[in-house]
């Protein structure tokens, strides 16, 4: 997929004028004449007088592409059980990921409750952390004008992605404009990598399911970390999986594999936006949700596994080749697969069991990127390692997790010891008794004068800061002068208010967490 190339779908040729930013009317072209009563509404189609428009639980237009499929409905009672558990999860996301990844991963292949799509998105991918560490980053790119060069092509590619979804059918509106932010902003994120129109379905969909700024980091995840490479200028990475993909298929589907070697038919007129794009412009739209849930989870091992799936199923038996005599016809039913095969049952079923993992891919990139070498010399793009899922990506780059680290509830001064450990004994806590011998002492005369108001204010923020009820009062002859004592307990009045002061900031930082995580 060339970077100019646009992608399938309905498509309107592009407007003559610029956007300016998203927010002027487009002015519609013939393909979209004929459609005008769809792809003239958008979200805000209510405002028009359109709200009669039917829409489907994904938001798509009743009856367009991207609403075909049956539909897998979950149980409400099963759909509650699983936001609880997610809730659990999200909540306490560092622990579960480093002791129970195995679970998460059994969840996400079950599918992740709608509710709670975007925001597991996030932090499987790494999205989140990502947004921490770069506070105000996107809204400073945001506010940056870009390079004219890019601006122009992503303007034209923005009515392309999912015209028939009610975020994006409105020509100029709060979809479009989002997703023009989104991609303008990677371009001055990644300057020498810039746009290519395979991330704009990628944006679209986590737009679906996040705001701009959460979309753009997943975006730079998936960019970054799980596909690396694929949108650079010249494509090499995708290149090098379509042979990784073609090896695959031998030991997964002999006759599918001997059929296109015998048709000469190169793995990328048929995988190449198949693997840009996560199949959202494949497979229906409940399958592609699924698929990305266990990609965001598991990796790109989930792509190569579904496009094992299909071609499998599309062209692994003598009887489906019959209708595949040539190379035009063999690349027209990778084009139009049978529904059956892309439902989302049958489809996820066969993804998880299909028994291909990390190991072989990196082995067969390996041979693959020798032979690279051998016939073609170094690649000229030098893309980061590929992190195979969530787990990879969090032990990479470990977030700032000790903020959801639970807290005690009692908490004790820095230079305090706890019970059973070794060095200085705490005095023990002052009894009735003790405080009625310190009185009859102040009222014999045994105590040189009242207590100072440095020792007051210790008294009363310290509980019971009074003499040890063991220690022995002194003779008056051979009591210490009081300035002597008031040393000491000007320390620990300054002890009491530096803990204090520890537990104020400890508080603000569980409870900053709490309004992060929660």
């Amino acid at each position: 997929m060339a970077k100019s190339r646009g992608e399938n779908g309905p498509r309107a040729p592009a407007a003559e004028g610029s956007l300016s930013g998203t927010r002027e009317s487009l002015v519609p072209g013939p393909d979209a004449a004929a459609a005008d009563e769809l792809s003239s509404l958008g979200s805000d189609s209510e405002a028009n007088g359109f709200a009669e428009r039917r829409i489907d639980k994904f938001g798509f237009i009743v009856g367009s592409q991207g609403a075909e499929g049956a539909l897998e409905e979950v149980p409400l009672e099963v759909l509650r059980q699983r936001e609880s558990k997610w809730l659990d999860m999200l909540n306490n996301w560092d622990k579960w990921m480093a002791k129970k990844h195995k679970k998460i991963r059994l969840r996400c292949q079950k599918g992740i409750p709608p509710s709670l799509r975007g925001r597991a998105w996030q932090y499987l991918s790494g999205g989140k952390v990502k947004l921490q560490q770069n506070s105000g980053k996107f809204d400073e790119l945001d506010m940056s004008p870009g390079d004219p060069k890019w601006l122009d092509v992503i303007e034209r590619d923005l009515h392309r992605q999912f015209p028939f979804h009610e975020m994006f059918v409105s020509r100029g509106g709060h979809g479009q404009q989002d997703l023009f932010r989104v991609l303008k902003a990677y371009t001055l994120y990644r300057p020498e990598e810039g746009y290519c129109q395979a991330q704009a379905p990628i944006a679209a969909v986590l737009l679906m399911h996040m705001p701009a700024e959460q979309a753009f980091w997943c975006l730079v995840q998936i960019c970054e970390k799980y596909l690396p490479g694929y949108y650079s200028e010249k494509l090499e990475a995708i290149q090098l999986d379509g042979e990784i993909l073609f090896s695959l298929l031998q030991k997964v589907s002999p006759v599918a594999h001997k059929h296109l070697s015998r048709q000469k038919i190169d793995p990328l007129l048929y995988m190449t936006e198949w693997f840009m794009c996560a199949f959202a412009r494949t497979l229906p739209w409940s399958s592609v949700l699924r698929v990305w849930d266990m990609f965001f989870c598991e990796g790109v091992k989930i792509i190569f596994r579904v496009g094992l799936v299909l071609l499998k199923h599309a062209l692994g038996s003598p009887e489906k080749l019959k209708a595949c005599q040539g190379q035009y016809e063999t690349i027209e039913q990778l084009r139009s697969l049978s529904p059956k095969i892309m439902q989302e049952a049958f489809l996820v079923q066969e993804v998880v069991e299909l028994p291909v993992t990390e190991r072989q891919i990196e082995r067969e990139h390996l041979i693959q990127l020798r032979r690279w070498q051998e016939t073609r010399g170094e690649l000229q793009c030098c893309s980061p390692p590929r992190l195979h899922g969530a787990k990879a990506i969090m032990e990479a780059e470990p977030g700032p997790w000790p903020t959801l680290q639970p807290s005690p509830s009692i908490r004790l001064p820095p230079d305090a010891l706890l019970p059973g450990s070794k060095g200085k004994p705490k005095p023990p806590k002052q009894s009735q008794k003790g405080k009625e011998q310190w009185k009859q002492a102040k009222a014999s005369g045994q105590l040189d004068k009242p207590p100072t108001p440095s020792q007051a204010k210790v008294a009363a923020a310290a509980g019971d800061a009074c003499p040890p009820q063991d220690v022995p009062l002194k003779d008056p002859a051979h009591q210490d002068p009081a300035p002597q004592d008031s040393a000491p307990q000007d320390s620990a009045h300054h002890r009491s208010q530096d803990s204090v002061h520890h537990h104020s900031q400890e508080s603000l930082t569980s409870q900053e967490s709490e309004d992060t995580y929660l």
